[in-house]
């Protein structure tokens, strides 16, 4: 791997490790650019608790100094970016973006965990049928033509126990719209290092006939995890075998 845009920090409370570490680890492994995208914060209502799963809002200005000083450490050794991993929530969409152009974020990887504005839904990772599908893959678009985000990240995230045929037809959708926004889909080696739902073999069958553009991204949670070319060689294979668009 050169690039991997898809990294935590410590900060989102579920990732281990120093920020340098991180980029040590990258350096390590040959990585050209390294992109930290932890999940950002959110401009939830008082009395809200989503710390277990991404920074407060107080956090931000000291990650953007850490990673700024990180690359000016370590710029001639590797280039590294300051992204974040967003939701699309409607209601609270406007207001981040404006918090993050403030303090010069440089891209934002879409990670729809959640459908609605996540207070009382759905965790997608959770058992779901149907109508929940649905709603996931109508707010992923939604998101998508924002045209604020580099790429989707676990695309096929969803942990649907329904039919086949009503996969298909919702993912087939996703990808659709996807290709036609010029979206990349990311398969994602956190699913595969910790053996989860994701990457779906159905969805990726459908991702390689629709001709989506497709990238590889680590969801490092652990600075190991930036070196993880087991996985990473899982994902090479899936994508030969559904010949994926890897750009």
């Amino acid at each position: 791997m050169i690039t991997n845009l898809h990294t935590h920090t410590s900060r989102c409370n579920h990732a281990l490790g120093e920020d340098r570490e991180y980029v040590i680890s990258a350096v390590a492994a040959g990585i050209k650019t390294l992109g930290f995208s932890d999940h950002s914060p959110m401009p939830f209502p008082e009395g809200y608790d989503s710390s277990h799963v991404r920074m407060a809002m107080e956090e931000l200005p000291d990650y953007c100094s850490s990673v700024a000083a990180l690359k000016d450490e370590f710029k001639d050794d590797i280039e590294i970016r300051l992204g974040v991993e967003l939701e699309y929530y409607p209601e609270y969409f406007g207001r981040i973006m404006k918090e993050l152009e403030k303090h010069k974020i440089e891209y934002a990887i879409l990670g729809q965990h959640f459908i609605g504005n996540e207070i009382g839904e759905h965790y997608m990772g959770k058992p779901l049928g149907i109508d929940i599908l649905r709603r996931y893959v109508d707010q992923t678009i939604e998101g998508m033509k924002t045209g604020c985000f580099l790429y989707l990240a676990h695309p096929d995230i969803p942990k649907f126990t329904g039919a086949d045929k009503d996969y298909y037809i919702e993912m087939r959708r996703l990808c659709e719209a996807a290709e036609k926004l010029q979206v990349p889909l990311e398969i994602n080696l956190l699913g595969i290092r910790s053996e989860r739902n994701y990457p779906d073999r159905r969805f990726w069958k459908i991702a390689g006939e629709t001709g989506c553009r497709v990238v590889i991204g680590s969801d490092a949670h652990r600075p190991e995890d930036i070196a993880d070319t087991a996985s990473e060689k899982t994902a090479l294979e899936m994508a030969e075998e559904f010949h994926l668009n890897l750009i």
